[in-house]
């Protein structure tokens, strides 16, 4: 399997929907969802195949293999790449995750240090919090060393590590006010007045004085391929027609318009290594923990290995034909396709929301999914670390639930920002 890195630029405001069911407020997206590039390289595919890439469309052809097959290309969900980096905003070239929903700051001043109070995570403390039946109430010690109130609530962001520094990223957004047209006189049309939630085109990388410059936002998504020689003609197609996509809605008013640059992008082998890292972390806080409270339960670490599933997008789940929000033992087996009795899952944090689109081809509303939201994070343990050690490198490949091809479903296993704890917060 080919990863193909998408750098997109946005040259126009981007219309991307998030209406929710029932509401009637149309907001906007943060990112660019796995769907809508997806359903927008499609498009273009099919119009200029026959000049760009040979045998694209004729009788299905690589057509079919990319969108269609049983084992298609899935494309995952675009991130914005401008971080606030101290007190200015710039592209950076990190690889751009979402913090786990256990990560929490102070509620009094929310966010990464310098600025903010720190961040830190409350997984594994929670976890033996549970195990020696102790409560736990984490607590900002930054904000104890100033005075104001200590507590903590989830500190929900996109984030990177910049220069030894965690940056958060977000995408800025505006409403455009429009008028509706009389087709009859060409003029506006009388009580037609409405407004469109758009994503911001630019930022302000400099701000001296009088002097601003401008510079255009940045999102960064992948194409995982299956197949080697399709992945290359995929990169070749976008890398030719770089400027003639057009994402989000609104296109025939000028939104939507964006320059993409495609590149192949090396597949990370270190999930080994982040679950030793992971068990190592937890063997020592427990140890904080026996040595602070005693050793009054048998030590669940020292015969399971452990690891967390985090959910870096939505996931449509279910389960005995119902949707779910938590990933039990047997939905896990099931997607990894791996039999183990040992397979235990201590806790999860996860959330739900709703959505729905627009299918483009089929000129169709799509059917409204209860999602699981992003961030959400399952703690596994088992006795069997061998039978995993391939399946969950292809889980991360491959997602979890359905739709994984419009980029739902998309994990990571055992992120980083699970070691950060309340008094090394950042």
């Amino acid at each position: 399997m080919k990863r193909i890195e998408l750098t997109i630029k946005a040259l126009s405001p981007l219309a991307i929907g998030k209406q929710k069911p029932g509401g009637s407020i149309n907001e906007v997206e943060r990112y660019i969802p796995g769907s809508v590039l997806r359903g927008a390289i499609a498009k273009h595919i099919l119009q200029r195949a026959g000049r760009e890439l040979e045998n694209l469309a004729t009788n299905g052809g690589d057509f079919a293999d990319l969108f269609l097959a049983e084992n298609p290309a899935i494309f995952q969900n675009a991130y914005p790449a401008v971080a606030k980096v101290e007190s200015k905003h710039q592209v950076v070239d990190n690889t751009i995750k979402v913090l786990p929903t256990t990560a929490v700051s102070s509620k009094a001043n929310p966010g990464f240090l310098p600025k903010g109070h720190g961040v830190f995570d409350t997984l594994i403390d929670s976890f033996c919090a549970e195990q020696f039946q102790h409560p736990y109430d984490p607590s900002s010690l930054k904000a104890l060393e100033h005075g104001v109130d200590p507590r903590v609530e989830t500190y929900n962001s996109l984030y990177s590590k910049h220069n030894g520094q965690y940056c958060t990223h977000a995408a800025t957004s505006r409403l455009l006010t429009r008028v509706g047209i009389n087709r009859y006189r060409a003029t506006s049309s009388d009580d037609i007045l409405y407004s469109i939630e758009v994503l911001n085109e630019a930022f302000i990388a400099t701000n001296e004085g009088k002097h601003k410059q401008w510079d255009n936002y940045v999102y960064r998504g992948y194409i995982n391929v299956p197949n080697d020689s399709l992945a290359e003609k995929l990169k070749y197609f976008i890398n030719n027609n770089s400027e003639v996509f057009r994402v989000g809605g609104s296109v025939s008013r000028g939104l939507g318009k964006v320059k993409i640059n495609a590149e192949e992008n090396q597949i990370a082998d270190d999930i080994s290594s982040r679950i030793d890292l992971f068990n190592q972390v937890l063997h020592e806080r427990w140890k904080t923990w026996s040595e602070a409270f005693g050793d009054r339960t048998p030590n669940p670490t020292s015969k399971r290995t452990f690891f967390t599933l985090n959910l870096h997008s939505d996931a449509i789940l279910t389960e005995d034909w119902q949707r779910t929000t938590v990933i039990s033992p047997e939905m896990l087996k099931n997607f990894a396709d791996v039999e183990d009795p040992s397979l235990q899952l201590h806790t999860a944090y996860s959330s739900y929301s709703y959505t729905s689109g627009w299918n483009s081809a089929w000129g169709l509303m799509k059917d409204v999914e209860l999602v699981t939201n992003k961030g959400s994070v399952y703690l596994f343990s088992t006795e069997n670390r061998q039978l995993w050690k391939d399946a969950i490198s292809s889980l991360e490949l491959r997602g979890v639930g359905d739709r994984t091809c419009e980029g739902f479903g998309q994990v990571e296993v055992c992120n980083e920002f699970h070691q950060i704890f309340r008094e090394n917060a950042v």
